[in-house]
């Protein structure tokens, strides 16, 4: 095993999740105004609003799927399924909701690339971490064929161990050398993506995660100027 291995599997989780959780305290303690999305809705209401749900629902249903499937302890799941099972299980599941997630994420490019008034408000930062994720997802969908060479269930022990050893702060590196180059390439990426997530539009996760009462806000409702609003209507925005 190589230092450059070690370093990517046992040492860089660390340092993307230091940051990843230091970087978000230290951003909303001294920036709290930039601690927002910046949702294009406003400047093209209705166009292409099926791939902004297509993503977020994509998106969170990978997050969580990756989560309990790498997190949960070989002991506690394999009293309902095998190790073969799961992973055919995650390869159906995360194959349907990552194409779903792809699809959606491409007509968000699409929009923010091709729209001149939606460009002209991007981020250098915004189209960075569209086209970061991507890749991860195209890296992701590669994977599946390589899984579907694994019936056995024995990829989904030797991740999932991987993963479980970060969390208990002995991460068995080794175990990934001979690992297909799709995957590592989509470890090392998607830690990528926590350490650059306090520096970029990501950071809004954090507040459907916090908030119960974010999920459940009204919606914002922004008139016009050129409306003829009756006399004593003071025309601003509420919430």
């Amino acid at each position: 095993m190589s230092s450059l291995h070690h370093f990517l599997f046992a040492v860089y989780p660390y340092i993307c999740l230091a940051v990843f959780l230091m970087g978000s305290l230290a951003r909303f303690d001294r920036d709290q105004y930039t601690w927002k999305s910046d949702s294009s809705q406003m400047l093209r209401k209705g166009n292409l609003g099926w791939a902004s749900v297509m993503f977020h629902a994509g998106i969170l249903f990978l997050f969580f799927g990756h989560a309990v499937g790498m997190l949960t302890p070989t002991a506690v799941y394999t009293l309902f399924v095998t190790p073969a099972q799961k992973q055919m299980l995650a390869i159906v599941a995360g194959g349907v909701a990552g194409a779903v997630c792809f699809i959606g994420l491409s007509g968000l490019i699409w929009r923010r690339m091709t729209d001149p008034r939606i460009r002209y408000t991007s981020h250098r930062t915004d189209l960075a971490i569209l086209w970061i994720l991507w890749v991860q997802l195209s890296l992701g969908l590669v994977t599946l064929p390589f899984s579907l060479g694994h019936s056995d269930g024995s990829m989904m022990l030797i991740l999932s161990h991987w993963a479980q050893g970060i969390v208990t702060f002995n991460p068995d590196a080794a175990g990934l050398v001979n690992m297909a180059w799709p995957y590592q390439v989509h470890i090392v990426l998607g830690l990528t993506i926590f350490l650059l997530f306090p520096f970029s539009r990501l950071v809004h996760v954090w507040s459907g995660f916090g908030s119960v009462s974010y999920l459940l806000r009204p919606y914002q409702l922004v008139r016009s100027r050129r409306l003829n609003l009756p006399a004593g209507h003071n025309g601003g925005v509420r919430r």
